[in-house]
């Protein structure tokens, strides 16, 4: 008898074919799914309240404030609504990290804790691969929806812009801005996924996400935000209510006398304008006894600037970061 034979496949099949990029996105899908609807409730509960209390408020704007420094704006319109949309810019504040704690920081965590990662790299689709499959959809998916909603709130909060109820540039929602939202955003979910990587526990690195963000989103209003551009220094006293005061100091004699504040223009004031009729102001009195106010500020036409220069370093910051994870995940996950 002759044994039959089979004729050998050519060279190029003997090896394992890596997995299609659209299976690694499906299997994306399916396992995070809870969290990418997690995020759609929250943004879609918000975009509810929003578009309703925002079409209340434009049509008392529209009603109220003609014009808008009137006293009639003032009562029943920002004293209605001013508080209210205080707390709903403050809650929106800590959006972007819960984003990035909890849909973030579980990505890679979960795998990693419960060693389910060991299975999924024997599927034919490697450590890196893996790993960007599930990072860069994720993150892209997080951040369109975070720059749909702020389209939302910059609509819902125009009406106080115009009223001078609030500048542009104010910390509780210049993060809310369309470019800065979406980066923030993207940037809470890159610290969660690192965060996930390095400790790899899922509750840890949760509240490791959370003081990470708050630390640098504090950061970066206090400190960094104000020097994206060359502040503008003028000695008027009569400035745009949209621009943005970095500092005001005295100067009298050309030299440096006292910042304009604290207790030494407190002093300065009671010792100088004690007395003298018709004279509030500190800067007007002040000014007749041959002292000059200076101001640093930012001109409220920077804003959109000031938006892409932190969209930018947030989203190099973001990059980075989802970079260094899959870097750690080749290096240290073995």
């Amino acid at each position: 008898m002759t044994a039959l034979t089979m004729p050998a496949r050519p060279e190029r099949d003997a090896g394992l074919r890596p997995v299609p990029w659209r299976r690694m996105a499906w299997v994306t899908w399916r396992q995070h799914r809870a969290a990418l609807g997690g995020v759609a409730a929250l943004l879609g509960a918000l975009t509810v309240y929003l578009w309703l209390t925002g079409l209340q408020i434009h049509h008392s704007y529209a009603t109220a404030c003609h014009p808008a420094s009137s006293l009639a704006c003032a009562m029943n319109f920002t004293g209605r609504y001013g508080i209210t949309a205080i707390i709903v810019s403050i809650f929106l504040q800590a959006v972007p990290a819960l984003i990035g704690a909890f849909a973030g920081a579980p990505v890679l965590a979960r795998e990693l804790e419960t060693g389910t990662f060991r299975y999924a790299w024997t599927q034919g689709i490697g450590r890196w691969r893996w790993t960007l499959g599930k990072l860069v959809p994720l993150a892209v998916a997080v951040a369109a929806a975070a720059a749909a909603f702020s389209v939302l709130f910059s609509w819902y909060n125009q009406p106080f812009v115009a009223a001078g109820y609030g500048i542009p540039f104010s910390t509780r929602v210049f993060n809310l801005g369309e470019v800065a939202f979406a980066a923030w955003t993207l940037a809470a979910f890159a610290i969660g996924a690192l965060a996930g990587m390095l400790i790899r526990r899922v509750v840890p690195a949760i509240a490791a996400t959370l003081a990470v963000y708050a630390g640098l989103a504090l950061a970066a209003g206090l400190y960094l935000r104000e020097h994206y551009m060359t502040p503008l220094v003028t000695s008027h006293l009569n400035l745009p209510g949209s621009v943005w005061i970095v500092s005001q100091w005295y100067t009298k004699g050309g030299k440096f006398a006292f910042p304009a504040r604290g207790s030494q223009i407190v002093n300065a004031f009671s010792q100088l304008c004690r007395g003298t009729p018709n004279v509030s102001p500190p800067a007007q009195c002040l000014s007749q006894h041959g002292y000059t106010q200076w101001t640093s500020y930012q001109p409220g036409s920077r804003f959109w600037p000031f938006q892409w220069i932190e969209g930018g370093w947030l989203l190099a910051l973001s990059v980075l970061l989802i970079a260094a994870t899959i870097w750690l995940v080749r290096r240290r996950a073995a």
